[in-house]
């Protein structure tokens, strides 16, 4: 194998592939990157089981191809090679079998590489009919909601998202049991059939870090037990998590007792002030008290001090509630709007809030008991 290319275009998709390597797997030729150099392009190949992604560089963004062939190399070795190199032309080959030699004008290094026989052989089949969605509007709904997820390995369900599909409406949920999160879109085409699988957060959150900000498609190949993302020369592939995942969306209310309008940016600074005087890390409990359209935040902790923010608000109901400041700065953020609404039906209630703005995001945050 023998081929010059652009130091920034291998280490753009260098970077993508990586994301699919572990420094604590076991099995070393899953540490490595797979190059698979053929007379139409580079293939690069990683997977740590979990995840495994692939990219492709077509030969007209290759410089040079003098001969075919492929190699794994260790992936934490090559990327950080590549990466120091200056931006110039790179000439990459491999001699007596395992080794590949990485050079520029100045500089060469030979590094020992793993019989690519070794590698896995990576199931990245399609489907006929693909599941689209712009990336614009993946990367918000997971933003929106990866956060809720669980990090508690015990109950592996919870540490991912939830899809539904149903026709051409997609419900993403996530939840722990202490907050969840809701977002709804219309998917545009085909009616779809009904789809309902578990995606983990972790894997998600990493293939967002590898979509553009731009209206691109985003296909979503869905099989038994795994799912492959397609984003331009990417292909994604992730498990699936195994099981039933519990039915919430019975616990949000849809009718309140108490409403009450806030400007997001400034309910967010005074909850983030408050939960500096917060004793218990864990939870961040702060209160939020109502009475006399008076909205006031307050936190008191006997070895620190106390703390209260108030605003007039355009509610004349009365409540006292207290919650985790942490979760409820999570919740606020979500959102892109300029005005939510803090939705309350009694103290032992879930505190739901969502926004006129933003009907299809729904945040739910459960009270904390204080005694």
């Amino acid at each position: 194998m023998k081929f010059k290319i652009k130091r920034n275009i291998l280490l753009e998709n260098l970077n993508h592939v990586s994301k699919a390597i572990s420094s604590r797997n076991l099995i070393p030729i899953l540490s490595g990157i797979k190059f698979e150099l053929e007379e139409n392009g580079l293939f690069l190949y990683a997977s740590d089981t979990d995840i495994s992604v692939r990219c492709f560089i077509p030969k007209d963004k290759i410089t040079k191809i003098n001969e075919v062939g492929s190699i794994v190399i260790g992936g934490k070795y090559i990327v950080e090679i590549i990466r120091k190199l200056p931006d110039t032309d790179i000439t990459i080959e491999v001699i007596d079998g395992f080794k590949m030699i990485i050079s520029t004008s100045n500089t060469e290094f030979n590094l020992n590489g793993i019989n690519p026989s070794d590698f896995p052989n990576l199931d990245l089949e399609e489907t006929n009919e693909p599941i689209i969605i712009d990336t614009e509007n993946f990367k918000t709904l997971i933003n929106q909601t990866f956060f809720a997820t669980s990090q508690n390995e015990s109950r592996p369900l919870l540490t991912g998202i939830n899809f539904r599909i149903n026709n051409n409406l997609l419900e993403v949920m996530a939840t722990d049991s202490y907050r969840l999160s809701r977002k709804v879109i219309n998917l545009d085409g085909n009616n779809y059939n009904d789809i309902n699988i578990v995606i983990p957060s972790k894997n998600l959150v990493e293939l967002c870090k590898m979509l553009d900000d731009d209206k691109d498609n985003l296909e979503l190949h869905i099989f038994n037990n795994k799912i492959l993302f397609k984003y331009k020369n990417i292909l994604f592939l992730s498990r699936l998590l195994s099981g039933t995942y519990p039915a919430t969306s019975s616990i949000i209310p849809n009718e309140f007792e108490i409403s009450i309008n806030c400007n997001a940016n400034e309910l967010y600074e005074m909850i983030d002030r408050a939960s500096l005087l917060t004793s218990d890390r864990d939870k961040n409990t702060i209160k939020l008290l109502l009475e006399k359209k008076i909205l006031t935040i307050l936190s008191n902790s006997p070895e620190i001090g106390k703390v209260e923010e108030k605003i007039k608000v355009d509610c004349d109901k009365e409540i006292s509630i207290s919650f985790s400041s942490k979760y409820m700065l999570d919740a606020i953020k979500s959102f892109n709007k300029d005005n939510i609404k803090i939705n309350i039906n009694n103290d032992n209630s879930p505190i739901i809030i969502n926004s006129d703005e933003e009907k299809d995001l729904i945040q739910l945050v459960l009270p904390i008991k204080t005694y």
